[in-house]
């Protein structure tokens, strides 16, 4: 679940997750003081699931499509995830055009005024077959004046992020920083398991 948004609904489940917290859950309730290593579980989970029989795995499938009912149920009724979405700053520093952009922008007008009434598909094609007969030289002057408008682009970014601005279209500061403290907790958990030396055979009560 979304840290900044709590009404956001839980993600559905597929049939083999559902196996595997069945297998986490009866563990403990048979050996509470048990540590499970959970590289091994998790192995052991997966080579148990490929040999059980379609009859064994249809309780975990029936578990997942009531599973996908209610997610689909609560993401109609999700409204913030149409509304809820950061709204972008108009003094954030605007994307540079490529260089084939620029070409459009400048033949764009020329294509329209000898072509009355030319539908904007007819135009993007007449477009790219235009830059794609030039030559390197001839698109050379519009690949150049990109570049130095994406070094600018890049300059003005870095001012912009050093007054602790900048968070891009989709705020890629903040899912930098969010990817980063997940990685360190997964990292965590890892090293925290491993330690652990007891394995076991997951869903011994499925046998």
């Amino acid at each position: 679940m979304a840290k900044g948004d709590p009404k956001k609904p839980k993600g559905k489940m597929s049939a083999y997750a559902f196996f595997v917290q069945t297998c986490r859950e009866e563990h403990k309730k048979k050996n509470p003081e048990v540590p499970v290593n959970f590289a091994e579980f998790s192995k052991k989970c997966s080579e148990r699931w490929k040999t059980m029989s379609g009859k064994e795995k249809s309780k975990f499938d029936e578990m997942a499509k009531a599973d996908k009912v209610r997610y689909d149920r609560e993401m109609k009724d999700y409204g913030p995830a149409k509304g809820g979405k950061k709204k972008k700053d108009p003094n954030a520093p605007k994307r540079p055009p490529s260089g084939f952009f620029l070409f459009c922008s400048e033949f764009r007008p020329k294509i329209k005024s000898t072509n009355p009434g030319i539908s904007i598909g007819d135009v993007a094609k007449k477009l790219g077959e235009m830059w794609n007969n030039l030559n390197d030289s001839e698109k050379q002057p519009y690949i150049t004046k990109a570049a130095k408008l994406k070094e600018k682009y890049e300059k003005d970014v870095a001012d912009y992020k050093s007054k602790g601005k900048f968070d891009g279209a989709k705020g890629p500061a903040k899912v930098a920083r969010k990817k980063k403290r997940r990685r360190k907790r997964r990292r965590r958990r890892r090293r925290r398991m491993n330690k652990e030396t007891v394995y076991l055979s997951p869903c011994e009560y499925l046998e």
